[in-house]
Order: C-alpha cells, then sequence, then structure tokens
C-alpha cells in the first residue's frame, strides 16, 4: 500500500470523526450538508484504504456509507435551491403588491438664467 493510500485514509478517519464530534457536540446538525459531505470523504478515503488491503467487507460497508452520504447531499442542495426559490417569489410577491406611490407633478416656472 502506499504512502498516499495511507494518507488518505487518515484523513478519512480523522474527517469521520471530527464530524461525529461535531455532530455529537451540537455543533453540525445531522442533517446539515457538511456533516454528510464528510461522510462522503471519510467513506470513499476509507474505502480506498480497505481496497488496497483486499479487506472487501470493510470496502462494502464505506462503499455504501458513501453512496448514503452521497444522497444525503443531493437532498441537503435540493432543498437549499427549494428555499432559495420560494424566497425569490416571496420577494417578488411582495415587490409586485407594494402600493406604488402617487407622485403630484410640480407646476413649470419659468428661470432667468441671466441673473
Amino acid at each position: 500500500m502506499s504512502a498516499f493510500v495511507t494518507a488518505l485514509g487518515w484523513v478519512g478517519a480523522v474527517t469521520c470523526l471530527v464530524a461525529y464530534v461535531f455532530v455529537t457536540r451540537g455543533k453540525w446538525a445531522p442533517t446539515s450538508g457538511r456533516y454528510q459531505l464528510a461522510n462522503v470523504v471519510s467513506g470513499l478515503f476509507m474505502g480506498m484504504v480497505a481496497a488496497s488491503s483486499g479487506v472487501w467487507p470493510s470496502v462494502v460497508t464505506n462503499a455504501v456509507w458513501a453512496v448514503v452520504g452521497a444522497h444525503a447531499v443531493m437532498v441537503v442542495l435540493k432543498a437549499r435551491r427549494q428555499r432559495q426559490r420560494e424566497a425569490e417569489e416571496r420577494a417578488l410577491a411582495a415587490v409586485a403588491e407594494a402600493p406604488v406611490a402617487a407622485v403630484e407633478p410640480v407646476p413649470a416656472r419659468a428661470v432667468d438664467l441671466a441673473a
């Protein structure tokens, strides 16, 4: 196993542990994009180490872990886009419903430019 793959495995392991600690301490929500992305990264990286070592049960487990995390990331992004669209629609509706201020015309006056 190369040093590069080993390093990625350590990155994956640390990412997984940090994400778990952050969720446990309430710094991240379990449904947050950050947590789910950390799951994807850790699953892929630790799965690569397991594959290079021939530990196939761990490969399958980490692959499933990464797929579930990727699906969750897509759900989070879809919900975020939906909330943005709804906010834009509410803003446009508010502008359309806002009363238009009446402006009274100002009578024209002759101005003496020579003065």
